[in-house]
Formats: C-alpha cells, sequence, structure tokens
C-alpha cells in the first residue's frame, strides 16, 4: 500500500511535467533568491565608506580591491561544485547532497544578518560550500526526472531557468530596495529568509522525488555494476567535448558576470538613475541593486520568445545544436556591451569627480542583450550536460561546468580591475569585440565538435536532432 501511494506521487505529472520538477523549481528559486539578493549589495557593501553608527557603511575597500574579492568570492562560489558533485556520486547520491547544501547556505546567509567582520566571512565560506553541494546537484536531479530521450527534457530545464531567473528577479528587487532604506544587514538577512523557504520546499517536496537522486553506488542498487565499467570510446569523446564546452562558458561568464562586478558599480557611481517621479519604497532615486534584477526580468518576459524561435528555427532545418546555440548566445550578449561603451562616452570627470553621468537607456539595452544572449546559452549548456555525461560522472561533470561557471566569474573580476588602469570605454569595446570573433570562430569549428557527441541530441525514435526550443509544454 505504502508502495503503490509513494509510486502515485512519483508519477504524478503537471502540466505535463512530473510533480517533482515543480518542486525543484522551487528549491532553486527561493536559492537564487538568497544568493542573488546577496550578490546585488556584495560589491556596493564592501564598496561603501565607513561611518561609525550608520547602518548603511560597508568596509570602504576600493573598486579594484571590491572586484577581485568579489571574483575570487563567485570563482570558489562555483568551484566547490567539483567536489560537491564528486562527494554526491561516489558516497551519498544527490538528494542528501541538495540537503545538506540547502542547511548550509540557510546557515551562511543568517549569519550574514550579523553585523560583524567574523559573521560576515564565515557566512560567505558557508555559502561557498553549500552553493557547492546544492547547485550541481539540483540540475542533474532535474536531468534525472526524464528518461533518455524524452523530449520534455529541454522544456523541463526552461521551466527550471524560469524558476532561477524569478528568483533571482525577486531578490535582487526586494533585497536591494531593502538594503538600500534599512540597511545591508537587513538585506543579508532578508536572502537569509529566502533560503529558509527554499529548504522548507525541499523537505516537504521529497515524495514526488522518489527514485530520483539517490546513491546508485550502494550494495542493494541494480546500477552498482553499471557504476564500475569502464567508459566507452563514445563516452570519451562526449567527455572531451563536454570539456571544450567548458570554454565557451568561461568566456561567456566572464564577460557577463560584469553585471555584478563593474557594471554594478559603473551603474552606482556613473549613472544617472534619478526618476522624474517618486516610486514606492525606493523614491525617486533607483538603488543601484535594483538594476541586478533587469536581467532576470527579461528572461521572465522573453524565454518563450527566444524558445519559440529557436524551436521554430529547428524545424525548419536549420543548424539549432547546442554547441551552436551557444555560440550565438555569447556573440548576442557581446553585443549588449558595444551600449556601454556609449554610456561610457557621455560621462564627463573633473579629476575624481564625476561631473555629468551616463542615461540609463544604454544600461537597460546591455541588459536586454545579455538577457537574451543567456537564454540561447545557459539553459541550453544545463541541458547539454545531462544528455552527454555519462551516468557514473553526471554529478561530477555538472560541477565542471559550474566549476567553469566560476573560472568566469573570476575572469569578470580580472577584467573589471583592469577597467581601474585602462578605462571603461576600453574595457567594453574589447570585451565585445573578443566575444564576437571568439564565438564565429567557434561557429568556424562546429562540425568536428558536433561528430563527438555521437548524436546524444538525437530525440528518441527519430534521427531528427533535439529542438532545444524552450517553449511551454502545454503548447504541445
Amino acid at each position: 500500500m505504502a508502495d503503490s501511494a509513494t509510486n502515485a506521487y512519483r508519477e504524478k505529472e503537471i502540466l505535463g511535467h512530473p510533480a517533482g520538477l515543480y518542486v525543484l523549481f522551487f528549491v532553486e528559486m527561493w536559492e537564487r533568491f538568497s544568493y542573488y539578493g546577496m550578490r546585488a549589495i556584495l560589491t556596493l557593501f564592501l564598496a561603501a565608506p565607513v561611518i561609525f553608527g550608520d547602518p548603511q557603511s560597508g568596509y570602504g575597500w576600493t573598486n579594484a580591491e571590491t572586484l577581485s574579492f568579489y571574483g575570487t568570492y563567485t570563482m570558489f562560489v562555483y568551484l566547490t561544485s567539483i567536489p560537491g558533485g564528486w562527494i554526491a556520486d561516489k558516497f551519498i547520491g544527490q538528494k542528501k547532497a541538495v540537503m545538506l547544501g540547502g542547511l548550509l547556505l540557510c546557515a551562511g546567509h543568517g549569519i550574514l544578518a550579523i553585523d560583524a567582520q567574523w559573521a560576515f566571512f564565515t557566512g560567505l565560506i558557508l555559502i561557498v560550500i553549500g552553493v557547492g553541494f546544492l547547485k550541481p546537484n539540483i540540475s542533474t536531479m532535474v536531468g534525472g526526472l526524464y528518461k533518455q530521450g524524452d523530449d520534455r527534457r529541454d522544456k523541463g530545464f526552461y521551466i527550471f531557468y524560469i524558476g532561477i531567473n524569478l528568483g533571482a528577479f525577486l531578490g535582487a528587487l526586494i533585497v536591494g530596495a531593502v538594503a538600500a532604506k534599512y540597511g545591508w544587514h537587513y538585506g543579508f538577512g532578508l536572502a537569509g529568509i529566502g533560503m529558509a523557504f527554499g529548504q522548507l520546499v525541499y523537505m516537504f517536496g521529497l515524495k514526488y522525488l522518489e527514485g530520483v537522486g539517490e546513491f546508485l553506488g550502494k550494495k542493494d542498487s541494480p546500477d552498482k555494476e553499471l557504476m564500475k565499467k569502464p567508459l566507452t570510446q563514445v563516452e570519451k569523446d562526449r567527455m572531451l567535448v563536454m570539456f571544450l564546452s567548458f570554454l565557451i562558458i568561461i568566456v561567456f561568464w566572464g564577460a557577463f558576470e560584469q553585471a555584478g562586478g563593474l557594471m554594478s558599480l559603473y551603474t552606482e557611481q556613473k549613472t544617472n538613475r534619478v526618476l522624474s517621479f517618486s516610486l514606492p519604497l525606493i523614491g525617486n532615486e533607483i538603488p543601484a541593486a535594483v538594476f541586478q534584477s533587469v536581467n532576470a526580468f527579461f528572461i521572465i518576459i522573453l524565454g518563450t520568445a527566444v524558445g519559440g524561435f529557436w524551436y521554430k528555427w529547428g524545424k525548419k532545418g536549420k543548424e539549432s545544436s547546442s554547441l551552436f546555440k551557444m555560440a550565438i548566445g555569447v556573440i548576442i550578449m557581446a553585443f549588449g556591451f558595444f551600449f556601454m561603451s556609449k554610456a561610457s562616452t557621455e560621462v564627463v570627470m573633473n579629476g575624481e569627480e564625476v561631473v555629468e553621468k551616463s542615461a540609463m537607456i544604454w544600461l537597460v539595452l546591455a541588459y536586454l542583450f545579455h538577457t537574451i544572449g543567456e537564454l540561447c546559452a545557459s539553459p541550453v549548456a544545463l541541458s547539454f550536460i545531462t544528455k552527454l555525461a555519462p551516468v557514473k560522472y553526471a554529478s561530477f561533470m555538472m560541477g565542471a561546468y559550474f566549476a567553469a561557471t566560476g573560472l568566469g566569474n573570476k575572469v569578470a573580476g580580472f577584467v573589471g580591475e583592469l577597467s581601474e588602469g585602462a578605462g571603461e570605454f576600453q574595457v567594453f569595446t574589447g570585451i565585445a569585440v573578443f566575444c564576437t570573433i571568439f564565438g564565429i570562430l567557434i561557429i568556424a569549428i562546429l562540425k568536428p565538435l558536433k561528430r563527438l557527441t555521437h548524436g546524444a541530441e538525437n530525440i528518441k525514435g527519430t534521427s531528427q536532432e533535439e529542438a532545444e526550443g524552450f517553449e511551454i509544454a502545454d503548447n504541445n
């Protein structure tokens, strides 16, 4: 009787997808609420001048110090995905790893609410470890909800990605506004409350995840022998192309993550954020941290359109492989930096003093192009890894993907530091030109890269490549 009840929960579907997808959707939504809410105010807090007794006080770091720390911190956030994925594969399984990661994140974000330097750095360390356990394993669990060749998998990742960005949008918007009005540590504390909600969703939703993310190496597991088999040549080729694709990821996020570093400081210091009218809670000047929500907002409203475009593009028999989409995403994202180049030409300086600031429209347009580029590249990359990774290395390879994201974050911090000496116009333009050329080179070598996938993107029962347009499932 208990077994049939368990099967009923596991097999339950909502809007054509396993109910477990929506459990993971809300867990990731709240986790990203906490992380992006914290990230939206992190560099601003570090660079803010220290005024004793002022709730708005920060650490008074220079821009170069702040960007260097930001790049290193975000790099480690994602690098820990490798040990997090490895531990899940070898010892505890993805389900328990996500539980452990969530608990560590609750503790880390909660401690950040304490206004003390020891608490600040302790909280960040716990967040680094917690993300390492949660991030690669929850993404792998999404893929585990679907059987090999199930054409709903890509659509499932689109829905999951909406959860990521809904959390990022709300986190940056609400946490940024609260921090600006009431103080930095109120913002950090609110991010912690969001993570607690995510952990509760996961704990109560486990019944819908029965059989997903279990440890496959335990004695009574039917997949134990499978885990011992050496990799075939096909699997080795797929591993190779995945590692090659990580170079695209490093370049993409190395540019894109200027949003949380250089672009965030630029917004604070050199963008005219004053409105001709007043907004509730915010007033007539938009806090710089709130702009961190623009990207996520665009993803929520444009995701279906971009997904629909790729779906129709693939149906016409045109190139629609994951690697092609990732390369196109890099190029589109690169064009966003040309708007930042334009913005930097409007800034007038008198020594160290900003006399005239740039218009907000250039910043918004940059985020718009960055968003379209992200929609072409990021959800596709997540799905790509779950298709190609051997079962025994599923979480490890997802961890390696996020580690590449982390290296991209470090590159972003390093490039941001260059702006101190090279100048923002030169840095923004340089990023735009380099990424455009890089994307074109990937397209030029696309055919040999695709051969290494050995048809992993074919839909079961057909010879057609999977159309990875993330259209809403109900439309089918």
